[in-house]
């Protein structure tokens, strides 16, 4: 490490104002980054406003040289996922680093080997990462895909960082795909006679959420999520905070033709969730919501037009995933909401993801509606 780089401690305001600030002056010229909305940014990154802090300890650091901040990362441990089962990618001793932002590879492995010698003194023994900060949030470090923005709740990272990371020891832990849908063509006759085949059968009713009962059909829903993932490489369960932050978070951008609850015999067994991007917005304001940007978000979120889509989360409970009726609900829910996207909102695309490369499911039924693999993002693994 040069002798003028230094990395210390984010602590007070002055500090945590620095950390937010350096990704806007490192990425304010990459015309694919999309700026956060820096309130959003500080609730992510304080304790007692993110329930993610509950279950969690954290610690974000500062690079300077020569008194300028050039770099940042944080270092995190998910005390829920160290209770997780260890072939499920988390479990005992494993820590994450994430929010890496740096000028130069000196930086960036300078700042790497800080997050590691702070995992390494809470007792770890392993790291994954990149995580920001939750599994839930912005998993993974892009790798294809850097020629256009990320849709919402997606990372983006110029091309660079991978070379830096893997260069530092770090090898591939999990693919994370996302696919680009064009959603105006209608699905292969094969798709279509699954779906008629579904809206024949009486046991099976695809329903709107009542945004009348929010609440309890966003209850509904994270019990499903949380069975249906239990399994699944990463997984880490919602609390029953995070459950209700979230259902807050995202109720600006929920639209009932948008969300879709399969239910069997009277059952809910399956949820599609749909969000319109908003990203497309905050990307042309370029982080600038004062003194109009407001307005115009506040105004697209009344009524999104040619709005594109992003399908973040879908699942169906484990006990109906080995059988054809699994696939089967998934494409009646994604046509149902595709016809709706088009109709109510001039959508002409959308986004589904991300997916474990190795989840032969979901990926199957991607590829069954002549979707296309747009991005990648990489979660990568080291020994302490």
């Amino acid at each position: 490490m040069s002798n003028d780089l230094t990395i210390s401690p984010v602590t007070g305001k002055r500090d945590l104002d620095a950390f937010i600030d350096l990704a806007y002056r490192l990425n304010g010229d990459d015309p694919n980054w999309v700026p956060y909305i820096r309130s959003e940014m500080v609730e992510l990154l304080t304790q007692g406003k993110n329930p993610f802090f509950e279950h969690a300890t954290v610690q974000f650091f500062l690079a300077r040289r020569n008194g300028r901040v050039v770099g940042r990362i944080s270092a995190h441990i998910d005390h829920l996922a160290l209770t997780m089962p260890v072939e499920q990618g988390m479990g005992p001793g494993t820590g994450n680093w994430g929010l890496l932002e740096a000028e130069d590879e000196e930086t960036t492995r300078a700042l790497i080997a800080r997050a590691e010698q702070w995992l390494r003194e809470q007792g770890m023994t392993r790291v994954l990462a990149p995580l920001s900060m939750s599994v839930w949030e912005e998993p993974g470090l892009l790798v294809l895909g850097h020629d256009h923005p990320p849709t919402i709740m997606m990372g983006h990272a110029p091309p660079h960082y991978q070379g830096w990371i893997e260069g530092d020891g770090y090898a591939t832990a999990k693919r994370l795909l996302t696919f680009d849908l064009d959603v105006t063509r209608p699905f292969p006759p094969l798709i279509q006679r699954i779906i008629q085949s579904g809206e024949k059968n009486d046991r099976i009713r695809i329903r709107k959420v009542n945004l009348k009962r929010y609440h309890e059909e966003a209850a509904i829903i994270l019990h499903i999520l949380n069975d249906a993932w239990s399994d699944n490489w990463g997984f880490v369960p919602f609390t029953e905070t995070e459950i209700a932050y979230t259902a807050k978070k995202l109720r600006p951008l929920v639209r009932e033709d948008l969300i879709r609850i399969a239910e069997y015999d009277g059952e809910p067994v399956a949820f599609m969730m749909t969000l319109p991007d908003v990203n497309q917005v905050i990307h042309k304001l370029r982080g600038k919501l004062f003194p109009f940007g407001w307005a115009k978000l506040l105004w697209w979120l009344r009524k999104p037009t040619n709005a594109q889509m992003r399908v973040p989360l879908m699942g169906v409970l484990r006990k109906l995933q080995s059988s054809r009726l699994a696939s089967q609900l998934a494409f009646m829910m994604i046509e149902y909401i595709r016809r709706d996207a088009i109709a109510a909102y001039g959508s002409t695309r959308g986004e589904i993801g991300w997916i474990l490369e190795d989840n032969q499911g979901m990926v199957a039924i991607a590829d069954a509606i002549h979707s296309k693999v747009n991005k990648e993002y990489r979660i990568y693994e080291k020994a302490l």
